[in-house]
């Protein structure tokens, strides 16, 4: 009995070292950011369609998170029509420049890690990772940053069958999630863990939700 009650405590001590450190929100609270600027991600993916998908994903998480973001398309059209078309020289943008624009609070800059289908052997598994950070545009300060990621695997069950069945099941995941786009759905959970003020570490409530001001989660 002394045995196992040792190898529990082991494992819970064990999972507790392994979660990272509370996020220090000081620089985050003291800017206390009401609106946020979603500029254009850079994408170090091999999918043209990955910044697209994953911008069109971004709004309804900070939303619900709290905060006013500025409507995706048009901040891209302003862009675009300043001759900024490069997602790489538009973050190089003075922040001072885009508030002065935008007349926005924060700023938030997505860098795509991976995004797409992969097939290796007897699997076949649609990626996406993506980094982010929340930056005063006023000061340029850091707020936050963060990382998430997620696969179509996550919801997929082993049907069995051996390892014909598994090659079949491989071949024809990765012609339907290329055919599909399945990256865009992949990319809503992506997004959602990074962006969403409920997640471990994650951004903090803005002033348009219920939970604004309460305790950071634990």
């Amino acid at each position: 009995m002394k045995t196992l009650f040792a190898f529990i405590v082991a494992i819970t001590l064990s999972g507790c070292a392994s979660k990272s450190e509370p996020y220090d929100y000081t620089e985050y609270k003291n800017s206390d950011p009401r609106s946020v600027l979603v500029v254009p991600p850079i994408n170090n993916s091999s999918e043209v369609i990955a910044p697209y998908s994953v911008l069109s994903n971004v709004a309804k998480p900070l939303s619900e998170s709290g905060y006013y973001v500025f409507p995706v398309s048009l901040v891209d059209e302003t862009f675009k029509s300043n001759g900024l078309t490069v997602a790489q020289d538009i973050h190089a943008v003075p922040t001072q420049k885009l508030h002065e624009i935008f007349g926005a609070d924060a700023g938030l800059y997505i860098d795509i890690k991976e995004y797409g289908t992969s097939y290796v052997v007897i699997s076949s598994d649609t990626v996406v990772q993506v980094d982010a950070k929340l930056v005063d545009l006023k000061t340029g300060t850091l707020l936050w940053q963060g990382s998430a990621r997620a696969a179509s695997s996550e919801q997929r069950s082993n049907s069995g069958g051996g390892l014909v069945g598994a090659l079949v099941s491989a071949a024809l995941h990765q012609i339907l999630e290329t055919a599909t786009d399945a990256g865009f759905n992949v990319s809503t959970l992506a997004t959602q863990r990074l962006l969403s003020a409920d997640m471990y570490n994650g951004i903090l409530h803005g002033p348009r939700s219920p939970k604004y001001g309460q305790p950071v989660k634990l």
